[in-house]
């Protein structure tokens, strides 16, 4: 039995606005035999509020916009040098539950790491994946018709310091790293080409494009 096709795009830097739109487009059009995607994206700068965010963790946002989206949980960061991939996936095609989807794009990060020497681990109280107590990336997503969107966000080379305006995915201090502060030179291209190819293996896909 052979792999079911999955589509790659990768997009670029794209606003974030118009690509949830496209997101929650494509989801509402698919059909049974529509092939699951997965989008490689960055995004200019915006914090992003889940369905369930609290005004009360956006402690200064300056200049940066606040999008009121609807993934789950809380608030995060997103902007250019973070590679965000969005996982449009049919569960029913995928033979997953959204907790099963969740362990897998935790723990293809936590390979994607751990083949450069990086110790990382997820949490049962938070989402997202740690390295030394920091957050170095964080997962939302949404279920519509029994399809997903939204997806993981993995800070590469990123500024981090708007972070520090927020309470990270609603912990208050929470610390943030990235790939290139712990050491790697790795590109946001190479690291999304082999992270997506670990989703794509872990979930029993093939790439079609």
């Amino acid at each position: 039995m052979s792999a079911k096709p999955i589509v790659i795009h990768r997009l670029g830097l794209r606003e974030y606005q118009p690509t949830w739109q496209a997101m929650r487009d494509f989801t509402d059009k698919r059909k049974e035999d529509t092939p699951s995607e997965l989008w490689l994206v960055e995004h200019p700068p915006v914090f992003t509020q889940g369905q369930a965010g609290k005004a009360e963790h956006l402690l200064q946002t300056g200049d940066i916009p606040v999008v009121q989206t609807d993934r789950g949980g809380q608030v995060t960061y997103h902007g250019p040098g973070q590679l965000v991939i969005y996982l449009l996936l049919s569960l029913r095609e995928a033979g997953i539950g959204i907790r099963g989807l969740v362990t897998i794009m935790e723990q293809a990060i936590i390979d994607l790491l751990g083949a450069r020497g990086i110790d990382a681990a997820a949490r049962a109280d938070a989402p997202g994946v740690y390295v030394g107590g920091a957050k170095i990336a964080s997962l939302g997503l949404r279920v519509r018709r029994g399809c997903t969107y939204h997806g993981l966000a993995l800070n590469v080379d990123n500024d981090l310091s708007p972070f520090h305006r927020i309470n990270p995915c609603g912990y208050a201090g929470l610390e943030v790293t990235s790939t290139r502060q712990l050491g790697l030179d790795d590109s946001l291209a190479a690291l999304g080409e082999e992270l997506a190819q670990r989703l794509i293996d872990k979930l029993g896909y093939s790439a079609a494009g």
